[in-house]
């Protein structure tokens, strides 16, 4: 059985599903598919970003999106200081993302539930034996052990629970960062959104040598902070847990090798997140953006494209990957906190650039000057490029 769209998109993700909402609001002369092995569109995630890391003329899309926006701003916690940050904040949920996609996309021109078998510059192959054809291709899957074995660095893991409280909280903004807490398998904290006045979600985060996760006993430790802070949880229900990779370095190129011959990539899969944070919505954004504005929509003009950004963002990644170096290379395991305690005391128009991952030259040196939070021997040995970390693959 065979179906024939303008756009077929592999993976319906994060960076998937928001190219699908972008080409449906700013093409819809085009006919799009968008193709999901699990059981649902944008699997079980919270994605929360900074309201300043997406360009103006993308907003209004991103922001309705949203299932929840704090305007207040948010907070940081560490050992030396507790500090709020101005900038707004925002939170989305699968369940939001797959919801806008049912409402842009026609009946039928979602798949669930069937893996990919075979993709190629004219479609999409699936497991049930369905064909899609298309013009134009795109790959959002995720990143393959082969992908990963291109690049060098360690894991941010976690794992996140939404708790319904006995009695209010009395937050009125997030807390992004609370490193107050003991000190584990590298840096961790505490991550705190809370999404109504009983109901909050909290994650526990790691910056980690080691890629494995133990889940219920990150769950134990979101237990004990909930009784530290006084609350009596009646309820938990939504639960989530992750590793991604934190990037240091690696060869591009031979990433790239692994792309499908004549196929634009996409998300993750075309290395499209800040490599220090893992953080990736304000990628997938501009990549939605520029696939939806583009002058042409045939595999090899979409795979020309794609491939030039994901080389351009490789380039400007640098910066970001010389930070991950130090942190993994040069901070010494309980005391990496150390290196975002001085991090969050800088300027707050620089915290915002970072995380969107467009740093000014001045915010560059702004964040190397002065007396490092890691030993300066050890500083100076990883910019010599000794003991950063090694490749991601076969990292347990």
């Amino acid at each position: 059985m065979a179906n024939r769209y303008d756009i077929a998109i592999a993976g319906g993700g994060l960076s998937g599903s928001l190219i699908a909402l972008m080409l449906a609001d700013r093409r819809p002369d085009l006919s799009v598919a968008l193709v999901e092995a699990g059981p649902v569109i944008g699997g079980n995630h919270v994605w929360s970003f900074f309201a300043t890391d997406i360009a103006e003329e993308n907003r209004e899309l991103v922001e309705g999106l949203a299932a929840a926006r704090w305007n207040a701003g948010y907070d940081v916690r560490f050992p030396a200081y507790r500090r709020t940050l101005a900038t707004p904040y925002r939170s989305i949920l699968s369940e939001n993302l797959a919801a806008a996609v049912a409402t842009a996309l026609p009946a039928g021109a979602v798949y669930t539930g069937t893996a990919v078998t075979a993709l190629d510059p004219k479609g999409i192959a699936l497991a049930d034996g369905t064909r899609i054809e298309a013009d134009g291709v795109i790959d959002a899957r995720g990143l393959n052990r082969d992908m990963l074995a291109e690049l060098h660095g360690g894991w941010q893991k976690f794992a996140g629970v939404t708790l319904r409280l006995a009695t209010p909280h009395k937050m009125t903004r997030p807390i992004v960062m609370d490193a107050t807490v003991k000190q584990k398998d590298g840096y961790r904290f505490v991550y705190v959104l809370p999404f109504s006045a009983d109901e909050v979600f909290v994650e526990d985060t790691y910056y980690s040598d080691s890629r494995s996760l133990d889940a219920e006993t990150l769950f134990g430790r979101i237990d004990d902070y909930a009784e530290g802070r006084g609350w009596t949880v009646v309820e938990k229900t939504r639960k989530e847990t992750g590793v991604l990779p934190v990037v240091t370095g690696g060869d591009f190129t031979r990433f790239r090798a692994h792309a499908v011959p004549g196929v634009a990539q996409a998300g993750v899969r075309a290395g499209l997140f800040q490599p220090l944070t893992s953080y990736s919505l304000p990628d997938a954004v501009r990549l939605a953006a520029l696939i939806a504005d583009a002058q042409a929509h045939d595999s090899a003009s979409l795979a020309a494209l794609t491939n030039a950004h994901a080389a351009a963002h490789w380039r400007s990644g640098g910066f970001y990957r010389l930070l991950a170096r130090m942190l993994f290379g040069a901070a010494q395991g309980r005391d990496r906190y150390k290196v975002l305690q001085r991090f969050y005391a800088l300027d707050e128009g620089l915290v915002e650039r970072f995380y969107a991952g467009e740093s000014t030259l001045f915010d560059k040196l702004r964040v190397l000057a002065g007396k490092p939070p890691v030993p300066v021997l050890k500083a100076a040995s990883v910019l010599a490029g000794h003991g950063a970390p090694g490749p991601l693959r076969g990292k347990k």
